[in-house]
């Protein structure tokens, strides 16, 4: 009998620097969350309202872990 494990995208609050969202969604694709943050950054440069939106829903509907 196989158990699956499924991946599951969630705010890691040990590592995370605000409120987790950078560091949880680093864990997901499994890459350094130094990454995430700077594009995080370039995306509030860009896309100001889009990137602030989604950071928002980001902390309201991921789950906390940590």
């Amino acid at each position: 009998m196989k158990i699956s494990s499924q991946k599951r995208m969630y705010r890691d609050l040990d590592s995370g620097v605000i409120s987790g969202v950078c560091a949880g969604v680093a864990r997901y694709f499994d890459i350094d969350a130094v990454w995430v943050r700077a594009a995080a950054v370039v995306g509030l440069f860009v896309a100001t309202p889009v990137t602030l939106l989604a950071y928002i829903a980001a902390v309201i509907l991921l789950p906390r872990m940590g």
